[in-house]
């Protein structure tokens, strides 16, 4: 004999059942109401500024995006603040802002392909991970040309290596696949023909990274000479004057940026 059931149950029921399968999943309402609260109360404690300057992560952002960074979920957490705020950790997939290991000034946003104790290679612009082949829908590729270390990795690099690139490849390669250490990630830009990422620099130190972007709150097309300098140039403002309603990207404004599970 079967349980009967309760009005409220009955009345959630029929709820759902009467529900529309249009209605937005309630996800997408918790992402927008986060952001929500972010842009309206955050401060640079929590969440950071940041424009892409150069094409690495194109087509997923473009030169010109701004972003905003959420400087929160990454950050260690504290005894008591663990249980009241979202609190993640670094997760393959996951697109992250971080201090720039060879010299952090500067600021880098790439793609986590492996997170500690994961193998990498690459054989013709094909990535595996662990042993398996990875399917990667976000990859963009500019040229079918096949560089000997670029898009057969890790091998003999073809040119100057950075020193810590260099030591990845004399430390950490097992059997003919990277090995990523303890504390640290791999990291690569989603244009891989024209990323300067982990295959050249090595790991990523869980200590250098600031967040992982939230939103673009506006995206304007400009060359990246005028983005990659610290201070706003008379023609960037002119261009700005001229052109901004013109060179505003407005479908990108307010687009949420997500990481995609590896």
């Amino acid at each position: 004999m079967s349980e009967p059931k309760t009005e409220v149950a009955g009345k959630a029921e029929k709820t759902a059942e009467a529900r529309p399968k249009s209605d937005i999943p309630r996800g997408v309402i918790a992402e927008w109401t986060v952001t929500l609260l972010l842009l309206l109360f955050g401060t640079t404690t929590l969440v950071q500024a940041f424009v892409i300057p150069t094409g690495s992560m194109e087509d997923t952002l473009l030169i010109g995006d701004h972003l905003l960074v959420d400087k929160l979920s990454y950050a260690p957490p504290g005894p008591i603040s663990k249980y009241l705020l979202p609190y993640t950790e670094v997760k393959r997939g996951d697109i992250i802002v971080f201090r720039y290991p060879v010299d952090i000034r500067q600021t880098f946003v790439k793609r986590v392909i492996g997170i500690p104790g994961d193998r990498i290679r690459i054989e013709d612009k094909q990535m595996f991970l662990n042993g398996a082949k990875l399917e990667e829908p976000f990859v963009y590729y500019k040229s079918d040309i096949i560089d000997s270390y670029r898009d057969n990795f890790p091998g003999p690099p073809n040119a100057p290596m950075y020193e810590r690139g260099q030591d990845m490849l004399e430390n950490h390669v097992e059997n003919g696949e990277v090995v990523v250490p303890p504390g640290h990630y791999f990291a690569m830009g989603d244009n891989r023909d024209s990323s300067l990422d982990s295959r050249y620099w090595g790991f990523v130190p869980r200590e250098n990274i600031i967040g992982k972007p939230l939103i673009i709150y506006w995206s304007y097309d400009a060359p990246t000479e005028r983005l990659a300098s610290p201070m706003i140039g008379l023609d960037h403002l002119m261009d700005l004057a001229r052109n901004f309603f013109v060179k505003t990207r407005w479908k990108r404004t307010f687009m949420l940026i997500r990481g995609y599970e590896l």
